[in-house]
């Protein structure tokens, strides 16, 4: 914790509801994946952050970007005892509900925070994660879309005008994509695997113009992904100016994880992050909020994450 009257860089949310969201044994997005991350925060490399815990999100917060009868659903199906499923790969514990009210919440809160100049960014280390919740649907392990969210609550409460998410995920944002794509002041850009779950994602998908997706072949590693965001994402998003920079930070793309075919290493989220960090400084006085998506294996999810942390805490 920082103490004194210093204005943290970074603020970093979680919550221990977060971990109680556990659907099952055998289940890759496990309460493991926090843990990890949240370890790999601690210590002297990351002094400097001030943690903060995620408050429950309001329905008004979640409403935003998903509809009424989503949230009722949701929130009506978590079991008292065991799990329920609400697809193959999408399953309830009695502790998810308040699980996806945290991650909501935090993203609210990390909005709040950093619009109102409280520090210059911030982390969400959240679970369960969002990008793919649709505004009537829950699926591929995400509830509620916490990054659409976020970027409702920032011009909904803020009067922030553009809003971009940045989303590097191994699999493509299709809940994100869906709730900008008619919005040309919403910008979604995404690297990600393709062909791969959940199927969408093509190059052609582009929305009003406000999308832009750039898919990589199985087995690509740090030089398409670099040059996918050098040739294409980065002067897009230079060029749309946000008022706010928004980040899925999945670390599911490394290529120890067990659930893509990329071959990204540690220092590929690192380089992304600080020319995130440029643009966001340029465009928007520094305001970036991340929050935490996908990353199954757990070292290479904790590298991951402490290095896209430990730049935006230089920033």
């Amino acid at each position: 914790m920082v103490s004194g009257k210093t204005k943290p860089k970074t603020l970093l949310y979680w919550h221990e509801d977060c971990a109680a969201h556990d659907p099952g044994p055998e289940h890759p997005e496990r309460p493991a994946r926090l843990a990890a991350v949240l370890n790999a925060l601690r210590g002297d490399r990351f002094a400097a952050l001030e943690w903060r815990e995620a408050p429950l999100a309001e329905d008004l917060d979640i409403t935003r970007v998903h509809t009424d009868g989503h949230l009722a659903a949701v929130l009506g199906a978590v079991p008292e005892t065991g799990h329920r499923a609400l697809d193959p790969d999408t399953v309830l514990g009695p502790g998810s509900g308040a699980a996806a009210r945290r991650a909501a919440g935090a993203l609210c809160a990390a909005i709040d925070a950093v619009w109102a100049g409280e520090a210059r960014n911030a982390f969400c280390a959240v679970r369960p994660p969002g990008h793919h919740a649709e505004p009537a649907r829950a699926m591929g392990f995400c509830l509620f879309n916490n990054i659409a969210l976020a970027a409702a609550r920032a011009r909904g409460k803020h009067g922030a005008k553009r809003v971009a998410v940045i989303d590097f995920d191994v699999h493509h944002g299709n809940g994100t994509q869906a709730m900008f794509e008619a919005d040309p002041d919403l910008f979604y850009a995404s690297s990600h695997q393709f062909p791969a779950y959940p199927g969408s994602g093509s190059a052609s998908e582009r929305g009003v113009g406000n999308v832009l997706n750039v898919p990589l072949s199985p087995g690509a590693g740090s030089e398409e992904f670099r040059a996918a965001y050098t040739v294409t994402i980065l002067p897009a998003l230079a060029d749309f100016a946000p008022d706010f920079l928004l980040v899925s930070a999945g670390f599911d793309a490394h290529l120890s994880d067990p659930l893509g075919a990329l071959r990204l290493v540690t220092e590929d989220f690192a380089w992304l992050t600080q020319e995130l960090v440029s643009i966001a400084e340029k465009s928007c006085a520094g305001r970036l909020v991340s929050a935490l998506e996908g990353g199954y294996d757990l070292d290479a999810l904790a590298d991951g994450a402490a290095a896209h942390v430990e730049v935006l805490s230089e920033a």
